[in-house]
């Protein structure tokens, strides 16, 4: 069994403002993405180089009301309120080659295994049936792709991740459980006791970008 760094989570109130907001603090031009019906999400992706990559995620305003609550607790008052203050880097996601093993290596209350596609690409992702944020976003979703990866059609952004810091009072345990997962070394993932959210680290074309919750 694999665990590997897939991507950050920027969430925002439309697309437009998260993507102008990423795009202003990277110097870069975010791609193209797609919408996700069953969640009633739309979105936009950069590169971070291979096998990794940054998404800008927001309600979709032409999309009915999902049967259930959407991803990433973007239908609670609390992000709400949050993302009215801005776009904000709320979570992450790990790719596994066996999410259901995965998931009983990282432990925790199970989510709901959701099989979704859109356009070429098919995905299986642990989406909690209540769309909560585990450990407030610091311990990541688990997907597992079929197929191709997103990474693998996006334009070289000239961005590379440096780090994912998960600041939390249980930051340690929740990477080591990611170790035992199968977390690669080569993943830059570490922990933090000082606060409680999340910080990337970004090789951006103008320099390095820390971006903080």
């Amino acid at each position: 069994m694999e665990l590997r760094f897939d991507h950050v989570v920027i969430a925002a109130r439309t697309l437009g403002e998260g993507v102008n907001w990423v795009e202003r603090r990277l110097g870069v031009t975010v791609a193209s993405g797609g919408k996700h019906d069953v969640m009633g999400t739309h979105n936009r992706l950069l590169s971070l180089g291979p096998g990794r990559f940054l998404e800008v995620i927001s309600i979709d305003p032409e999309a009915p009301q999902p049967l259930q609550p959407r991803w990433f607790e973007l239908d609670t008052p609390a992000m709400k309120e949050r993302l009215a203050k801005g776009p904000a880097l709320i979570h992450w996601v790990a790719r596994s080659d066996d999410i259901e093993a995965a998931l009983d290596a990282v432990g925790g209350p199970r989510p709901e295994v959701l099989a979704l596609s859109r356009g070429a690409f098919r995905w299986k992702i642990g989406v909690p049936a209540d769309g909560h944020l585990e450990q407030g976003g610091v311990q990541p979703t688990v997907i597992q792709w079929f197929g191709q990866h997103p990474a693998d059609v996006l334009p070289d952004s000239g961005c590379r991740l440096d780090s994912m810091v998960l600041h939390h009072a249980d930051a340690s345990a929740i990477v080591h459980r990611l170790r035992y997962a199968g977390l690669s070394a080569e993943d830059p993932v570490r922990p933090s006791h000082e606060g409680v959210g999340l910080e990337v680290r970004i090789h951006a074309p103008r320099g390095l970008v820390e971006i903080r919750e």
